[in-house]
């Protein structure tokens, strides 16, 4: 930091830390202990939008690179071929890019200008999802779009209603764990099923506590934005962005 920054109170952006992301399976444990809380098996990563050929040139990226990592052949399901898929600017429209992989990937545009780049790992394999997650951070990083990246989002959900004899209704059902690119810091995101656009404050703050050991928490409460209908929390599929 320059003398001037020191003078003025300025500060430089913290340099992106993907690697904190390999910190989620353990943490992952924690919150399971302390609030019976599960890996949902989707996470998603946020960006503005790329437009034209660059988004075409990225989709063929991130399925090579997901194909790559799957070491998978052909699956019978997908068809051969590439769903159809709206991109950004389709206002809210959805696309899937099932390829030739093991999986697919699902593209979900809204109308704030940001594109929600979501995969889903068969068996809900929360150390594949990681991998994934990091792998498209660093290519799209990788390929001059960092400025275009906001958050990644890890999906939980709470177990089953049977499974929790002390569970209150009122209690969040989804529980996101949201990772700022920009921060290189994580924070906790819970919607409530009982009341639209509420979170569970109480479960967030809850949760923070849990994973101070496990993950770097964003400090900052007002940097907590919330990520209504995030892909992989009450099986929604946009949002409008923070």
């Amino acid at each position: 930091m320059g003398l001037l920054d020191s003078i003025l109170g300025r500060s430089r952006p913290v340099r992106p830390d993907l690697d904190r992301l390999f910190g989620l399976p353990a943490a992952a444990l924690t919150l399971q202990a302390g609030t019976g809380f599960v890996p949902a098996g989707a996470g998603s990563v946020c960006f503005a939008a790329v437009e034209g050929g660059a988004f075409a040139r990225l989709k063929a990226d991130v399925r090579d690179l997901l194909d790559a990592g799957a070491g998978a052949g052909p699956d019978p399901g997908a068809g051969g071929g590439e769903g159809r898929d709206a991109g950004p600017g389709a206002g809210g429209g959805e696309g899937r890019d099932a390829g030739p992989g093991a999986y697919p990937v699902t593209y979900t545009s809204d109308a704030y200008g940001y594109t929600w780049l979501t995969v889903r790992p068969p068996a809900e394999d929360l150390i594949t999802l990681v991998n994934d997650l990091h792998a498209v951070n660093a290519l799209l990083e990788e390929a001059g779009f960092g400025p275009n990246l906001l958050c990644s989002l890890t999906a939980f959900r709470a177990p089953a209603a049977g499974d929790d004899p002390g569970a209150d209704g009122h209690r969040a059902r989804d529980l996101a764990l949201v990772y700022l690119y920009k921060r290189g810091t994580f924070y906790p995101f819970a919607p409530r099923t009982d009341r639209a656009e509420t979170r569970d404050n109480a479960l967030e703050l809850e949760v923070r506590g849990l994973l101070a050991g496990d993950l770097a928490m964003e400090p900052d409460m007002e940097r907590w934005f919330p990520v209504w209908g995030a892909p992989g929390l009450g099986g929604a599929e946009g949002i409008p962005g923070p």
